[in-house]
C-alpha cells in the first residue's frame, strides 16, 4: 500500500511500476490489471505508459475503470448466470424506466415514493452487496420497505431484458465467481498483477471483487489516501484502505509524504487540522518549498460582504503582484452558495467559471421557479407556461397540450385561456382537474403579487406546489442540492425585498436575473477565477485558494455524528491542499437561510489550525491576539509581506432589518396554534420553550413533518 499524501506525485506511482514490470521484469502486459475511478485517469495511464515504453509495448494491458473491466469480462463469462452475451447496459434514464414500470405493476404510485428516491436506495443496496432478499429483511421506513419491493421486481425485470443497470456490472462479477469458482481461478491466473489507484474510494463491492482476484497471488498493490476519503456519500468506504494491513497481513505500506505543491504554512495548516481525526493512518506532509505566508482570516458581516471582501483581495493581488484571474479559485462547500459570489463577480467585471455544475440561474430548479414569476406578470409568455405547467409533475402530458393548443387556437385565444375554460374543451375529467388545480396556483400568486413582495410570492410558490418538501422528501443527492438552490433563490428573494422595500417589483427582480444568466462567464478566454465545491476541487490546484462559508452547520455542513465530522474534516483538509501559495479563509456573522437572516457561528475548523500561522486582516496573528486575551485595533498601516491591502475597504453596507439585533419575540403562540411557514406549510404548534431571543415552538407541519424552530427567525404566520 502506498499513502500517497496530496501532492506528492501520486499519479507515477502506479503508470511507472507497470512499466518498470513489463521493461524490467518481463511480465506480460496481459497479466497487469490496472483500475481507476475515471475513464480521464484510465485514459492519462495508458498514455503515459506507452510514453515510458514506445507505443505498443502495452497491447494486451488491462487498463481501465472498474466498471469498464469487468463489463469487458462479464461479455466472456455471463451466460455462465443466465445472460446472453449480448447483454445492454442500462443507464439512469433507463434505469428510472424500469422502476416505474415495477412501481405500477405493484401498484405503488410514484407519489407516494419518488422514483429516484427508489433509484438511490437500490443503488446504495447494491454498492453494499445487499440484494433483494438481505434488503427487504433489514428495511425500516415506508421508503425502504416498498423500495425493498420494488428492488425484487426490477431485478427481474433486468434479466428478463437481458440487460444490467450500472451497479450491475460490478454485482454479476461477484456472483459469477461464486457460482463459478474455476471462472474465479482462471481470472486470479491471469491478473497476477493488480493496481488500484484512489483506494480510499472504493466500495464494499469494489473491495470483495478485488480481495477475490488477488486471493491466489496476493499481490496487490493500492494506492490512496486516507485522508481524503471524501464521498461516502457515494458509498466509498474508509475502512477499506484503513483495514488494508487486517486483509493483507503480509504486506507492506509505503508513505510518499513530501509535498511538491504548496509552501510550508499551507501544509502545516493542513497537518494540524487532520491531525484531530481519530480514523487514520498517521503521516505528516511535508513541503519541499520555503514556509511562504500566513494563512488570512476573513471576517464579514454576511455573505455578501463575504463575496465582496475575495472579490476587492483578487483585484488587489492582479495589481500589486502581477497574478492572473486564473491563479485564484473559489471554494464553498454546497452548490448553492456560488449564487451570491457569482453576481459580485459579475458587479466587479471578475470573469469567473463554474465548475462541475453550472451558473445558479442556469440550473434547472431555478429556471423553473423563474418561470413561474415571469408567467405571473406575462400570461402570454407560452415558453414559460409550458416550462411550469409540470413543475412539479401534474401528469399533463405531450398528448393533452397538443389538445390544449388545438382548442385553444380554434377558439382564437391564448394557451393559458385555454387552460382555464378547459371545462368547454371536453376534456377528461381527470386533465380539467389537473388544469384547474394549475390555473388557481397561478391567480393566487398573482393576488399575492399584487399586494406583497417577491419574497412573499416565492414563498407561497413553494406552498402551493410543495416543491421543497418533495424534493426533501426524496432524499437523493441530487434532490437535496435543487431542494438548497430553491432555498438559496428564496433568501435571494427576501434580500431583494429587505433591501427594495419600495423600488422592489417583481420585474425588477426579474430583470437582475436576465442580466445575471445572460452573462458570459468566461467572456471569450481562458483567464477566470474558478469557483466550485470543494467535492470538485480533488485533484486540481491553485496558487491561490479561498475557502468561503466556514460556519458551522455550512463547512462542517449539519454534522452529528462523529464520522460524518471526520469526514468534514477531510473534505476541509483537500481544499486546503489544493493551494500552492496563500489561502484566505473567510466566514460571514450572518447569512440567509430559508429566506431569513440567520447569526452564524465560526467553523470549528478555523480553531483547529495552528495560531501561529494565522493572520487577521488587520495583519496580527491569531496566536499574538490569542496572547493578547482580547483584539488590538487594527492599524491602517500594517500590510502584508506581498502588498496585499492591510484592511480591504469594506463598501458601505446599510444591512436591512433582517441583520438587525434579535428583540425579545412576543409571538403569542402556545400548544395548539395553528400557524403558517413559508417553506414547511401549515402546522400545529405541539410545544413551546423558552422566552425572548430564546424562544423555540415545536411544531407538527402536514407535510414535512415535527419541526423545532427559533421563533425569532421562523417568521411563522398565526392562522
Amino acid at each position: 500500500m502506498v499513502l500517497a499524501g496530496a501532492g506528492s506525485g501520486k499519479t507515477r506511482v502506479i503508470t511507472y511500476r507497470i512499466a518498470y514490470l513489463i521493461r524490467n521484469k518481463g511480465v506480460p502486459p496481459g497479466n497487469i490489471l490496472a483500475l481507476t475511478f475515471t475513464n480521464k485517469a484510465a485514459g492519462e495511464m495508458r498514455h503515459r505508459i506507452d510514453t515510458l515504453l514506445h507505443r505498443g509495448s502495452s497491447t494486451g494491458l488491462w487498463v481501465g475503470t472498474f466498471h469498464s473491466v469487468f463489463a469487458r469480462l462479464l461479455r466472456s463469462y455471463i451466460h455462465l448466470i443466465g445472460y446472453d452475451r449480448n447483454f445492454s447496459i442500462f443507464d439512469s434514464d433507463d434505469s428510472k424506466s424500469l422502476i416505474r414500470q415495477s412501481m405500477t405493476e405493484l401498484g405503488i404510485s410514484h407519489e407516494s415514493v419518488p422514483v429516484n428516491t427508489v433509484q438511490s436506495l437500490i443503488s446504495r443496496a447494491k454498492n453494499s452487496f445487499v440484494m433483494p432478499a438481505e434488503f427487504q429483511r433489514s428495511a425500516g421506513d415506508y421508503n425502504q420497505q416498498k423500495a425493498a419491493q420494488i428492488y425484487e421486481l426490477y431485478t427481474r425485470k433486468l434479466r428478463e431484458n437481458n440487460a444490467l443497470d450500472f451497479d450491475d456490472l460490478l454485482i454479476k462479477p461477484l456472483e459469477l465467481f461464486n457460482e463459478h469458482p474455476a471462472v474465479l481461478q482462471e481470472l486470479q491466473n491471469l491478473f497476477r498483477y493488480i493496481m488500484i489507484d484512489e483506494y480510499q474510494d472504493t466500495n464494499k463491492v469494489q473491495y470483495l471483487v478485488a480481495k477475490m482476484l488477488g486471493a491466489a497471488h496476493r499481490n496487490i498493490f493500492v494506492v490512496g489516501d486516507d485522508a481524503q476519503s471524501i464521498y461516502s456519500w457515494r458509498g466509498a468506504d474508509i475502512s477499506n484502505i484503513l483495514n488494508f494491513q487486517d486483509d493483507y497481513k503480509e504486506s507492506q505500506t509505503f508513505k510518499l509524504v513530501e509535498n511538491y505543491r504548496s509552501t510550508g504554512n499551507i501544509l502545516k495548516a493542513a497537518n494540524s487540522v487532520i491531525l484531530r481525526n481519530e480514523r487514520q493512518i498517521k503521516k505528516e506532509l511535508v513541503s519541499h518549498r520555503s514556509a511562504g505566508e500566513p494563512l488570512t482570516l476573513i471576517e464579514a458581516v454576511n455573505e455578501r460582504h463575504e463575496a465582496e471582501k475575495a472579490g476587492d483581495y483578487i483585484r488587489s493581488m492582479r495589481m500589486r503582484d502581477g497574478y492572473e484571474y486564473r491563479s485564484f479559485a473559489i471554494f464553498y462547500r454546497t452548490n448553492a452558495q456560488s449564487r451570491v459570489i457569482e453576481d459580485v463577480m459579475r458587479q466587479n467585471r471578475i470573469p469567473y467559471r463554474i465548475f462541475g455544475s453550472v451558473s445558479f440561474y442556469k440550473r434547472r430548479e431555478i429556471k423553473d421557479a423563474v418561470a413561474y414569476l415571469r408567467f405571473i406578470i406575462n400570461e402570454r409568455d407560452s415558453e414559460s407556461l409550458l416550462r411550469i405547467i409540470n413543475f412539479p409533475p401534474r401528469k399533463i402530458g405531450d398528448v393533452s397540450i397538443g389538445k390544449l393548443k388545438d382548442f385553444a387556437e380554434v377558439e382564437g385565444i391564448s394557451l393559458y385561456d385555454a387552460i382555464r375554460r378547459a371545462e368547454e374543451g371536453g376534456f377528461q375529467t381527470r386533465l380539467v382537474t389537473a388544469l384547474n388545480a394549475f390555473s388557481s396556483v397561478i391567480e393566487t400568486l398573482r393576488e399575492v403579487a399584487s399586494a406583497g413582495t417577491v419574497y412573499d410570492v416565492l414563498s407561497e410558490l413553494f406552498t402551493l406546489t410543495s416543491i421543497l418538501v418533495l424534493l426533501q422528501a426524496e432524499n437523493t443527492p441530487e434532490s437535496l442540492a435543487r431542494h438548497e438552490n430553491l432555498q438559496e433563490l428564496l433568501s435571494m428573494a427576501r434580500d431583494f425585498s429587505d433591501h427594495n422595500p419600495e423600488a422592489g417589483s417583481l420585474g425588477d427582480f426579474l430583470e437582475n436575473i436576465s442580466l445575471a444568466s445572460d452573462y458570459e462567464e468566461t467572456q471569450d478566454s481562458d483567464n477566470y477565477v474558478s469557483l466550485m465545491t470543494v467535492h470538485a476541487a480533488k485533484g486540481l490546484e491553485f496558487p491561490v485558494v479561498f475557502i468561503t462559508g466556514l460556519e458551522e452547520r455550512l463547512f462542517p455542513l449539519n454534522t452529528y455524528e462523529p464520522e460524518e465530522l471526520e469526514e468534514e474534516r477531510r473534505l476541509f483538509y483537500v481544499a486546503m491542499t489544493r493551494a500552492q501559495e496563500k489561502i484566505f479563509l473567510s466566514w460571514a456573522q450572518s447569512r440567509y437561510h430559508y429566506g431569513q437572516a440567520q447569526y452564524c457561528l465560526k467553523s470549528t475548523f478555523i480553531s483547529e489550525i495552528d495560531p501561529s500561522i494565522v493572520r487577521t486582516e488587520g495583519g496580527s496573528l491569531l496566536s499574538e491576539r490569542s496572547a493578547q486575551q482580547k483584539p488590538q485595533p487594527q492599524s491602517a498601516q500594517s500590510s502584508f509581506s506581498r502588498g496585499y491591502p492591510s484592511k480591504i475597504p469594506a463598501r458601505p453596507l446599510q444591512p436591512g432589518p433582517s441583520f438587525a439585533a434579535p428583540k425579545p419575540a412576543r409571538s403569542g403562540l402556545r400548544e395548539g396554534t395553528k400557524v403558517h411557514h413559508a417553506v414547511f406549510g401549515p402546522g400545529t404548534v405541539i410545544d413551546v420553550q423558552g422566552t425572548g431571543a430564546k424562544e423555540k415552538a415545536r411544531i407538527s407541519f402536514r407535510s414535512a413533518g415535527e419541526k423545532t424552530l427559533m421563533v425569532q427567525y421562523a417568521n411563522l404566520k398565526i392562522q
